[in-house]
């Protein structure tokens, strides 16, 4: 293949098609450059103009396994030629049932009982009735700048962007409060951000807002997503944990984005030992079908027949998908080599800080990178200007990243990745740097 170095905008067909896009899709859709996509496969991309690019996002954490793997797509294939649709809301068949059987072989025991949905946002909206019922409490905690999905619910919880809230309110009753970032700490101290904001809720929220009683769940991403690629220090889930279980309050889990071993492990809540009463799973389980996932307890799913449901939940296509995904998954030493593969990335991204002074931060678990820009070190003032600069450069030369947060750049690669990938797209942001100081 040819290298992967191009400064080119998009070829006749492209224009055409983005000239069309803008004409019928909603306004509410964005784009962050003129990619027009026409297959994949691997760890690359092509566009309608043959252009190839090498992939560092897959599919906003949706292609953990790689793009077009040959096992999903046979596995789709084969599904679709027997049962595609099969209305699992009325009628069982086997693939359903044999995809919760194999999912709950991976997650901490005692959580055993799967409902299927159509989204990672889906997922969280049953989570969230699911807390309510078995709870019979009504509000909820979640935390700035979290993302949980566009549904009223899911977005009740986010609080990431005041544009994605903006003009849909009233909301459901949720309690934001600060996300531990290390990096931006709340309490100003990194060591003990985790603890400060377990304090704020118990000290502040529980006595001036709503009394802990009342709250059904605390809703958490164990790595922040779209709100910049976030690890929180590693107390900070134990200490909620424990705070969720003094009160009777479940913990919800939205492990929609750090899921399937985005982190090295299949949960990213179990790096620090917790357990959560609800998970919420969706993107990588479906192996690039619509799919989400909420799992808990048999004594928390304790909600009667008809209380939910969903014509498409659980549909066959999906379910032979992600059976085949996680197949995948399951190969021996598969969450080491994540786990070496993002120690490598972070290594070489801190080199590219070592260089370029707009770096202002790297930060990760697994291949759930994040690279943050500033425009001073000492003020950590965000850089967004020169965020969209450098995703529109290493676009320009062959190199597919998204944003994240303010002013963070995210690799969530496919988790298939090698050195030799990671060091050409190391390479490619290298210039695009370059590129953005030079003006």
């Amino acid at each position: 293949m040819e290298p992967l170095i191009r400064i080119r905008p998009p070829g006749e067909r492209g224009r055409e098609v983005l000239r069309r896009d803008a004409a019928v899709i909603s306004p509410s859709v964005t784009r962050e450059y003129p990619l027009v996509l026409e297959k994949a496969k691997g760890m690359n991309l092509w566009d309608v103009d043959g252009n190839r690019y090498l992939d560092f996002t897959a599919g906003i954490a949706v292609m953990n396994t790689g793009w077009n793997h040959p096992d999903v797509v046979a596995a789709i294939r084969e599904q679709a030629d027997r049962l595609s649709h099969g209305a699992f809301m009325d009628f069982c068949s086997e693939p359903p049932v044999q995809c919760a059987e194999e999912l709950v072989g991976f997650l901490p025991a005692g959580l055993d009982r799967v409902y299927y949905a159509n989204s990672g946002a889906e997922s969280l909206e049953a989570a969230m009735k699911l807390a309510r019922h078995h709870s019979g409490r009504n509000y909820f905690i979640a935390f700035h700048r979290g993302f949980h999905g566009r549904t009223y619910g899911a977005l009740s919880l986010t609080a990431g962007k005041a544009i994605q809230r903006r003009g849909f309110g009233p909301f459901l009753p949720v309690v934001h409060v600060p996300y531990p970032d290390p990096y931006r700490p709340f309490g100003g101290d990194p060591a003990t951000c985790g603890a400060d904001v377990v304090a704020y809720i118990e000290d502040t929220v529980f006595r001036f807002e709503v009394a802990p009683d009342e709250v059904a769940a605390i809703v958490v991403e164990p790595v922040l997503g779209e709100g910049g690629y976030v690890v929180p220090p590693p107390d900070f889930l134990p200490r909620l944990r424990r705070l969720c279980d003094e009160h009777g309050i479940l913990l919800v889990a939205d492990e929609v984005q750090s899921g399937c071993f985005r982190t090295g492990r299949f949960l990213a809540s179990t790096h620090t030992g917790v357990v959560p009463d609800i998970v919420c799973l969706g993107k990588a389980i479906g192996g690039g079908l619509p799919f989400g996932v909420t799992v808990a307890s048999s004594e928390v799913m304790d909600w009667p027949p008809g209380s939910h449901a969903s014509t498409f939940g659980g549909n066959n296509l999906a379910c032979a998908a992600s059976l085949a995904v996680m197949n995948l998954l399951r190969e021996e030493g598969f969450g080491d080599r994540v786990t070496a593969r993002g120690d490598y990335l972070v290594k070489r991204l801190r080199e590219l800080a070592e260089r370029h002074p707009v770096i202002g931060d790297v930060r990760g678990l697994g291949l759930m990178v994040g690279m943050e820009l500033v425009r001073d070190r000492s003020t950590k003032e965000p850089a967004p200007d020169e965020r969209g600069m450098v995703l529109r450069r290493a676009f320009e030369r062959g190199l597919v990243l998204l944003p994240a947060g303010e002013s963070v750049i995210r690799a969530s690669p496919p988790l298939i990745i090698g050195e030799e990938d990671i060091d050409t797209g190391v390479g490619i942001l290298d210039r695009a740097l370059e590129d953005i100081r030079g003006g």
